[in-house]
């Protein structure tokens, strides 16, 4: 037998029963937690600082202006707009492809086009050389037939970082769309449109916030990209050279020059995280 039920009160007005009000107890943050993660991010702002309080402000506006930055800063800035154009050409059709079409081996094509996300850069270079080289599985053909060579180019540079960078637009925009509702485009269809019409009409305004969010994260990964660039590109001032590449040149012989790109970099870094902030953090 149980007791007699404990009359509930009422909203005013109607509307039914009012639920008990809990309220949020603020609680201590734990010492062994609170340590951990302060050593943490001392370990993460620390070198960043460092950069900022070791860096040549007085000598910084010539530094930034010599010959050798600025071809290092305008063919890193011309490579990763390249580059996140060619991912933004191929890389947003896959992701529809990966997230709207079935068919076998799905799961396997995914994680192949998640591979350079771990990949290290270096291997990524070593494996382009080796398809795409003179003598490569396919660059022989490219350049017995059209006469192109594409390692220790621009063109190359292009290559490498679009590599690298592609799988972070894939991933967003595959994301973007799985979180989409399918039903608009099926109802596109319905109507008589096409599955490209509907893709182009319909899908790409629904995604559009992920496709940009993805190119900003493929533009910045191209723009730090160096393992696979020095491989692939080699390092060439005013042809293959870009910031990073520049910044690991200039330690040895000028580190203001080295901290000057780093800062450029950082700045760029920064801004990103900017842009990227109301879809990756939440304010607390």
């Amino acid at each position: 037998m149980t007791g007699p039920k404990q009359p509930v009160a009422a909203r005013p007005g109607g509307g039914g029963p009012r639920r008990p009000r809990v309220r949020a107890v603020r609680r201590g943050v734990p010492v062994p937690l609170l340590v951990p993660g302060l050593l943490a991010l001392a370990f993460l702002l620390v070198p960043l600082l460092a950069l900022l309080v070791r860096a040549p402000w007085r000598s910084l506006p010539s530094q930034l202006t010599s010959t050798e930055v600025w071809q290092a800063l305008q063919l890193s800035l011309i490579s990763a707009t390249a580059a996140t154009a060619v991912a933004l050409v191929l890389g947003v059709p896959l992701a529809w492809l990966l997230a709207r079409a079935e068919f076998p081996g799905r799961g396997l094509v995914r994680a192949l086009v998640t591979l350079p996300l771990v990949l290290p850069p270096v291997v990524g270079g070593v494996a382009l050389l080796l398809a795409l080289g003179r003598n490569g599985v396919v660059g022989q053909w490219l350049d017995a037939w059209f006469g192109i060579t594409l390692p220790f180019t621009t063109a190359g540079v292009v290559i490498a970082e679009a590599f690298v960078a592609m799988p972070f637009l894939v991933i967003s925009v595959e994301g973007t769309l799985r979180a989409a509702d399918p039903r608009y485009e099926e109802a596109a269809t319905t109507l008589g449109a096409s599955r490209f019409t509907a893709f182009r009409r319909v899908t790409l305004p629904l995604i559009a916030p992920g496709i940009a969010a993805g190119a900003v994260l493929a533009w910045a990964r191209a723009l730090g990209e160096f393992g696979a660039t020095i491989t692939f590109a080699g390092n060439f001032p005013g042809r293959t050279q870009t910031m990073p590449l520049a910044v690991y040149l200039a330690l040895q012989n000028d580190p203001e020059a080295a901290i000057a790109l780093s800062l450029i970099l950082l700045a760029v870094s920064i801004a990103v995280l900017a842009g990227l902030r109301d879809r990756w953090m939440t304010g607390a």
